[in-house]
């Protein structure tokens, strides 16, 4: 299975398209239908004619909620970009873009929804400015009708068959997105599974407070397995470990494998227009989590800085992490993990 989250400004059809494409609302809160917003994340699944196997990620587009669209993102290596050829270019989509840059999800492909109640001239120009700022393949589509779904479907097919497969190093983690009890099942986790294969009966930690657990059962678009690989959405059953114990952010890991810490260096890029402070908090968003951190830039050009969270984190270089100013409710760039264990001497002086 390959995971897809879907990015773009609110009320350009996002859930929309992913129910027209998996037959499955997305929204799953009666807040949600109720004023038609998508306020948290949403699920789904479908076949492709390949037989590749799509589990997709509903993010929310207004900017309230961006959050938990990083929820979303953070573990995904494809995105499918969605905008209204009504209304093209809007302000979240520029900056769902700049998050998946900074992300580095390089594969993806652009639905431009709401063909048939914009002007076609409109709809035109609209498609050629989104080829300029993305090279990604554009689809032009109706979801309520049906006009262009079967094509949306067929890129996306060739898209998940040209990106590099999710890599299994060994390492599995999976970023909790969401976690409740099951009846007659206890505690279940969810996410998206990356870096290794995960078995049932496998003794994993959830980090970042060192709690032990047993994998009990795996599930993955209903189906129970006694395995699953990296790249899929997964249900996980845990044992040993009560639903309380876990939040949105936590990692299920194999406790010999991570490091878990609250200060790292990180090699920082700057989204356009911003810039970060020489010493302050900023929000980080890693994997599915968000908390607080202090931030220090190492060097006058601003490239390389140490931060410093309120909980640690199960991190490995190579992680990327995006920056956001809560007063701002901007983004301001990204960070790549450099150093997982910085020197004391220096760590001390943050």
């Amino acid at each position: 299975m390959r995971t897809v989250a879907t990015a773009g400004h609110v009320d350009h059809g996002k859930s929309t398209l992913v129910r027209a494409l998996t037959g499955t609302d997305p929204d799953r809160f009666p807040e949600e239908q109720a004023r038609g917003l998508t306020i948290d994340l949403g699920y789904a699944f479908c076949t492709l004619p390949s037989g590749r196997e799509v589990g997709f990620v509903d993010v929310p587009g207004h900017v309230r909620f961006v959050k938990n669209m990083l929820a979303g993102v953070g573990a995904v290596d494809v995105a499918l970009l969605v905008v209204a050829a009504d209304e093209g270019w809007m302000p979240q989509t520029e900056e769902h873009v700049q998050i998946l840059d900074l992300l580095d999800v390089r594969h993806g492909l652009v639905a431009l929804t709401k063909t048939a109640v914009a002007d076609p001239e409109t709809a035109l120009l609209h498609r050629v400015e989104v080829e300029e700022r993305i090279g990604w393949p554009v689809v032009s589509v109706d979801a309520p009708t049906g006009v262009g779904i079967a094509e949306l479907v067929a890129a996306l097919d060739a898209v998940l068959a040209g990106a590099p497969a999710p890599r299994d190093v060994g390492r599995p983690r999976l970023w909790v997105d969401r976690v409740f009890a099951a009846r007659g099942s206890g505690t279940v986790v969810t996410g998206t599974l990356t870096g290794g294969p995960l078995r049932r009966e496998d003794e994993v930690v959830v980090e970042p407070h060192g709690r032990r657990a047993r994998i009990r059962g795996i599930q993955s678009r209903g189906a129970r397995l006694d395995e699953v690989g990296p790249g899929a959405r997964v249900a996980l059953n845990l044992s040993g470990i009560e639903h309380q114990a876990i939040g949105r952010g936590d990692a299920v890991v194999f406790g010999d494998q991570w490091t878990v810490t609250d200060t790292i260096d990180v090699a920082l890029r700057t989204a356009p227009d911003r810039e970060f402070p020489r010493r302050g908090e900023v929000d980080a968003h890693i994997g599915s989590g968000e908390q607080r951190a202090r931030l220090r830039l190492l060097d006058d050009a601003g490239t390389r800085a140490r931060l410093r969270f309120e909980t640690p984190i199960a991190v490995a270089p190579g992680d990327r992490i995006v920056l956001r100013s809560s007063g701002a409710r901007a983004t301001l760039g990204g960070a790549t993990v450099l150093d997982v264990a910085p020197a004391r001497r220096t760590a001390a002086a943050l």
